[in-house]
């Protein structure tokens, strides 16, 4: 029987002091806010970021480090998983992303193997690098930065919601199989976010629907959600912190919806 005595206190499940995490995509937007709210909590953030000087910055802020990395740069990504960034990794949180907006008639080929490559194979990847650490330590969690899109569709977004239900079914897997080993994962699905990642859709959105950008939240991002605001950074990245903890320890093959009610509908 477990009694309460063999639990931790609030205070020890909710620290991550010790811990060390991976933050893909981590100097902007979602991933620096992540970056920062498991700094916070006492891990040592590790940002892996194609834009360099931002990471650097992110990191002099929390006391991080950086890889600076073409994450679609296979050999790079491979070298990773043999040595270096991924070495001691407990919290892997895979965040970065690319979009295009598109009719599928319309869809450069290319485009759609980048997204998918960089938002579903990537992910895969680091994951299967990071398990045997987890694994041996007997601790690991692994959040992947989903979407609303992850669990519904929308027009001319082929395959950014081809690459987030794949991830969510890789985290469901992932969940499974490490169990057994301490390991959790689980998805963040959040609505539209605040970050450069939306505010680039606004001028496709308008030219695919044919609308004004500035009528583009209301009309098209927004029209789907209870509560008519983008989701904030920091709001998904309480959550990714949360998930990270022990306080989450039985929470796995999860997808938390941050999405304003849309997924309600």
């Amino acid at each position: 029987m477990i009694t309460s005595s063999t639990l931790p206190t609030s205070a020890e499940a909710g620290t991550l002091a010790g811990r060390r995490a991976l933050v893909t995509g981590g100097a902007s937007g979602i991933g620096a806010a992540a970056s920062r709210a498991l700094a916070a909590r006492g891990a040592h953030v590790v940002i892996a970021d194609v834009d360099g000087e931002a990471a650097e910055s992110v990191a002099a802020e929390i006391g991080g480090s950086v890889w600076t990395v073409d994450l679609l740069d296979a050999n790079a990504v491979n070298d990773a998983a043999l040595a270096g960034p991924l070495d001691g990794v407990d919290i892997l949180v895979n965040n970065a992303g690319i979009q295009r907006v598109s009719a599928i008639e319309e869809f450069d080929p290319a485009d759609f193997r980048r997204i998918i490559s960089l938002m579903l194979e990537v992910p895969f990847l680091l994951i299967r690098a990071a398990l045997p650490g987890m694994y041996e330590r007997g601790f690991g969690r692994i959040i992947n930065v989903s979407s609303v899109h992850g669990i519904r569709a929308s027009a001319f977004k082929s395959a950014y919601v081809s690459a987030k239900h794949g991830l969510e079914g890789l985290s469901k897997v992932t969940a499974l199989e490490g169990g057994a080993h301490g390991v959790t994962s689980n998805c963040v699905a959040p609505g539209y976010v605040r970050t450069p990642l939306v505010e680039k859709q606004l001028v496709d959105q308008a030219a695919v629907h044919g609308i004004p950008e500035s009528e583009v939240l209301s009309r098209i991002m927004l029209t789907e959600s209870a509560i008519k605001r983008l989701v904030e950074p920091e709001e998904v990245a309480s959550l990714i912190a949360w998930l990270a903890s022990r306080e989450a320890a039985m929470v796995t093959g999860a997808s938390y919806t941050m999405d304003g009610g849309w997924s309600a509908r």
